[in-house]
């Protein structure tokens, strides 16, 4: 372990007026708290604090976060409290550690036992805590990777989960806020733990390499080098072989071997100015071959989190592929601490490094696009996204600048630019040419979206959009159009329950029976009762408790009508199907007695000039029985087991099924003609909205045919 002088000797290497006495009280404070604790490996449990310390001394932090390393486990681990640390070392400090403590307490793994839920809250938790103080995740990441530096001593299945929640959680995490070193080498520890065979091969693949075919890294390092004096420039130039786990990474992504691999290599050029990066880019094109598609430039588009650097892949030696970075100092810097540049210090002083990030501006753009309305796994699916994905950037056809996560699609462009165009596309161009909407976009691309009035976001649109602010949006569009129609639809199904027990609904009866039932008010009820939430029947029956007796006896199925003489024939129109509940007419038939129709079915355009054979008719109020004939046309999924399913989704609510037949047979899905046995509009609504919502159905139409005879 390294002493106190050890410890303020790195931090004075950047910061020589750094507060020596602070540090060294906090020093010995932390060592007499964790008196007598011990870690796993049974070194002394103080050395975990200073190695946590001098990772973020590389990071050239401020004092206050090297006293937070120094002191993150005591509130928690010993018996010092929140308080205490205030009052001996100010409030920011306390801050920090009560900060780091609530982090180390939340389980972020998709493992939690406790399910999405609780997984969802501790996402908001840890990014909350992000959004009040970045270093609070600094200390936690610099935490993490001494753990895995140091996990050896833990026992095989800790060192299996934490390795786990460290590939899962605080590797991308890293990568996301810039820190690529540490990315990596946390991606590496617990790719140790995880796959050591796989690691092992990797590294003894190297091994054979280099054997046999030299030190190329310090081959094509030298050929870089003569480039730039020949030109005149003084750059540093940086060569090493990719990490294991990056190696293994791409074997698997693009389903090569390692002899396959080309660019197992990187190159880093460090200049002075950002002229000088152009510069040198031509030069190593002018030298090796560039490979088409490999060309990225963050400089005139950089990353969220600051990051700065032209990217170019190119044919080296003995036609090796290899990935170069160009980049000035400033964005070394910056690509090294990510957005840890911005407490850097250097001689003394915090360094205006111009190309730092404001990391309250970084956490408040990832977290602008999450919904805190949404349920746990819409979260906990738009938090990762848009945390851990890599980044394309494209252009609108003004030449703005859209940064999207790779995979994003034009809806998604859509989305980015304002919710109101998203809902509204129609089409869009991607340089110039017209795509489908679930066209994956790439770096450099401009992007126009087409849009027309009276658009509305469709359910398909969700399976197209990647980001999380799309899949919001687009959720958000069909609740408020889902709301609308349950709406209207729950306002007919109360207006045919009231009047079956001869009262009217208005909207007092309703908002009486909406309070009762704890909500907002007429539309939250109207809604619930349109989604077969709520039955309209149990809100009269709440009302005028008087009607429910009403309800009990079934009605004749013979006679389920009134408005005729006893003596005249009755049967429901072929054509409209209508059932009890909705509104009906009667239409006569010589030598057939009278046909009841539905009011809005279209044979009855052929009467309206007939008005003698019309008759008023209403059905009885009560109970009917489940014998009115109902026909459905469903699209299903071909899949095994859906049609069993939606056949019981059937039964349950109630309904016979007194016809089957297949209309069409395809190999993704099927179309089905069904015939069920329905008591009312409600029942029939009911069983509507029940295949509706399930998964394996993609529609469901009630079938009217005005050319079948009544």
């Amino acid at each position: 372990m390294i002493t106190p002088d050890d410890l303020v000797a790195l931090i004075r290497n950047y910061n020589p007026t750094c507060d020596e006495a602070l540090i060294r009280r906090a020093w010995a404070y932390g060592e007499a708290m964790h008196e007598g604790q011990f870690r796993h490996s049974g070194e002394p449990y103080f050395t975990h604090p200073v190695a946590v310390a001098s990772i973020l001394t590389e990071m050239r932090l401020d004092d206050a976060t090297i006293v937070t390393a120094l002191l993150h486990d005591t509130i928690e681990d010993t018996r010092s409290t929140y308080d205490e640390v205030q009052g001996l070392f100010g409030h920011d400090v306390a801050e920090l550690v009560d900060g780091v403590t609530k982090l180390t307490n939340l389980q972020l793994s998709s493992e939690v036992k406790s399910g999405a839920a609780k997984q969802a809250e501790n996402f908001r938790k840890l990014l909350m805590a992000m959004s009040r103080d970045m270093r609070v995740i600094l200390v936690k990441l610099a935490d993490r990777l001494h753990n895995m530096r140091t996990i050896r001593s833990m026992r095989p299945d800790k060192q299996a989960q934490k390795a786990r929640e460290t590939m899962e959680i605080f590797a991308p995490l890293a990568g996301r806020m810039g820190m690529q070193w540490m990315r990596e080498e946390l991606e590496d520890l617990a790719f140790r733990v995880l796959n050591p065979e796989a690691r092992n091969s990797i590294l003894r693949r190297f091994i054979t390499l280099q054997r046999e075919s030299g030190d190329v890294i310090a081959r094509i390092t030298a050929d870089i080098r003569f480039e730039l004096e020949k030109a005149g420039l003084d750059g540093t130039v940086y060569g090493r072989a990719k990490k294991p786990y990056s190696v293994w990474r791409k074997m698997q992504e693009k389903e090569l071997s390692f002899s396959r691999l080309s660019d197992i290599y990187g190159f880093r050029i460090i200049v002075d100015d950002v002229a000088q990066c152009y510069q040198v880019l031509g030069l190593i094109h002018q030298r090796w071959r560039a490979v088409p598609g490999r060309f990225k430039d963050y400089i005139s588009q950089p990353k969220s989190n600051g990051y700065r650097s032209i990217h170019t892949t190119v044919s080296g030696r003995d036609g090796k592929r290899v990935e170069v970075q160009i980049r000035t100092r400033e964005m070394h810097e910056v690509a090294e601490a990510g957005v840890a540049a911005h407490w850097a210090y250097k001689d003394g002083t915090r360094t205006a490094n111009p190309f730092a990030v404001d990391p309250a501006r970084w956490i408040a753009g990832l977290t602008e696009r999450l919904d805190s309305s949404e349920d746990h796994d819409e979260f906990l699916e738009h938090v990762k996204m848009e945390m851990y994905a890599d980044q394309v950037f494209c252009f609108t056809p003004k030449g703005d600048v859209v940064q999207l996560p790779k995979g994003a699609t034009p809806l998604d462009f859509a989305y980015a630019i304002h919710t109101r165009i998203g809902n509204a596309t129609v089409s869009a161009k991607v340089d110039g040419l017209r795509v489908p909407l679930w066209t994956r976009l790439r770096n450099g691309q401009s992007v126009e979206i087409i849009t027309a009035e009276g658009q509305r976001p469709q359910n398909s649109w969700i399976e197209l959009v990647y980001t999380g602010r799309a899949k919001a949006s687009i959720r958000r569009a069909l609740r408020e159009e889902d709301r609308e129609r349950f709406i209207r639809l729950g306002r007919e199904l109360s207006r045919v329950a009231f009047e079956k027990v001869g009262r009217k609904v208005t909207d007092k009866a309703l908002d009486t029976a909406a309070r009762a039932q704890g909500l907002k008010g007429p539309n939250d009820l109207l809604s619930r009762i349109g989604a077969a939430e709520i039955s309209a029947r149990s809100v009269v029956e709440q009302l005028y408790p008087e009607t429910a007796a009403l309800t009990g006896p079934e009605v004749d199925v013979s006679r389920p009508v009134s408005g005729l003489d006893p003596d005249i024939p009755f049967r429901r129109a072929a054509c409209c199907q209508p059932v009890p509940g909705e509104r009906i007419v009667g239409i006569t038939y010589r030598g057939k007695g009278v046909v009841a129709h539905a009011i809005d079915c279209e044979a009855l355009a052929a009467f309206e000039s007939q008005p003698e054979r019309w008759i008023d008719l209403q059905w009885h109020g009560g109970k009917h029985p489940a014998c009115h004939t109902v026909s459905l046309e469903l699209t299903i999924t071909n899949s095994a087991g859906v049609l069993g399913r939606v056949c019981s989704l059937i039964g349950e609510q109630g309904a016979n099924i007194s016809d089957l037949r297949f209309l069409d047979r395809k190999p993704d899905y099927f179309r089905i003609f069904v015939e069920i046995d329905v008591s009312d509009a409600e029942h029939l609504h009911r069983i509507l909205t029940i295949l509706s919502a399930e998964t394996d159905v993609a529609q469901v139409i009630r079938q009217r045919d005005p050319n079948r005879q009544p």
